[in-house]
């Protein structure tokens, strides 16, 4: 799922695209916003919300998506007579995705910005926007973050003591914006389990500080490339997740996949037992292939004693 530096990166590629430009048509292919039109309406700008987007007009409505596990918005020149209000017959030609997967379009006369697989799509007035993301926790890659979020966000987090702090950085309701992957690789980097009780971590603030810090680097890269080794490179760009049943890049041990949760929202933590001592659900040592990876791309040789460059 896109966490919350791919989120960032999004918006401002939406933002660079569509602010201050009319929309000449929009195209919402979502049960609930049938009929539904933006032709118009400037677009005042587009920001994130942890992993939530909103693209706000002129018109005091806000159109919210969530790209959940496989979303994704393209930008692309708008081509001839796509930028006429009402358009060309067959609409423009969409680029990213297939077009049965196209979940919203909104054309502009140089740009056309294009939902592929969305998630979530509501169009609410602006002012009530709080219904969609006014559950969220401190946002971690907002400007304001120093002057109050990051206090609020510890204390959130530590608010329950005998909660598994992995569990505890992936709910939204406390802080947003992080998922599997800034998770298990802080935690590794830091040295913790993520199944250690939040109130045996040391240095709550510091840990949201260095998740904050790497997440805005990515969020600022050139690359979009996540990494946490400073390397992009396949198979070297992470230390421990989607790397379970491989050698740790730093001390060799085989990296670890289990639960973290329960229920519906359990997720798969990824961590080196030797790197990050501490509880850990039972291991019956069964070999674990990478989940999502190619075992022959992943498998990067470690070095013995590394240290992390993140």
């Amino acid at each position: 799922m896109p966490e919350g530096d791919t989120v960032l990166r999004t918006a401002r590629r939406l933002d660079a695209a569509l602010a201050g430009r009319v929309l000449r048509r929009s195209d919402l292919r979502w049960p609930t916003l049938a009929g539904a039109d933006l032709s118009g309406q400037v677009v005042l700008g587009v920001a994130a919300r942890g992993k939530h987007l909103l693209v706000r007009t002129d018109a005091g409505a806000t159109l919210h998506s969530h790209l959940r596990m496989d979303g994704s918005w393209h930008v692309q020149r708008t081509g001839p007579g796509g930028g006429r209000r009402g358009g060309a017959s067959r609409g423009p030609q969409l680029r990213g995705g297939a077009p049965d997967g196209v979940r919203a379009v909104l054309v502009t006369a140089d740009w056309t910005a294009v939902g592929h697989r969305l998630g979530m799509l509501d169009l609410v007035p602006t002012a009530e926007e709080g219904g969609l993301v006014g559950h969220l926790g401190p946002d971690l890659l907002a400007q304001d973050w120093e002057s109050g979020g990051a206090q609020e966000a510890a204390a959130a987090v530590l608010g329950d003591g005998s909660r598994e702090v992995g569990d505890a950085l992936l709910d939204q309701r406390l802080v947003a914006g992080i998922g599997t992957f800034w998770m298990s690789e802080v935690l590794f980097l830091r040295g913790v389990s993520p199944w250690t009780p939040v109130d045996r971590v040391r240095d709550m603030p510091g840990l949201l500080a260095r998740t904050r810090r790497m997440m805005r680097a990515a969020a600022d890269a050139r690359d979009p490339v996540q990494t946490t080794t400073g390397d992009a490179r396949p198979g070297r760009n992470r230390y421990v997740h989607a790397r379970s049943g491989l050698p740790c890049l730093r001390c060799g041990t085989t990296v670890r996949v289990a639960p973290l949760g329960s229920g519906p929202t359990a997720r798969s933590a990824f961590s080196c037992p030797s790197c990050q001592p501490g509880p850990r659900p039972t291991d019956d040592g069964r070999p674990q292939a990478p989940l999502g990876h190619d075992r022959r791309s992943a498998a990067a040789p470690h070095r013995r004693g590394a240290s992390p460059r993140a």
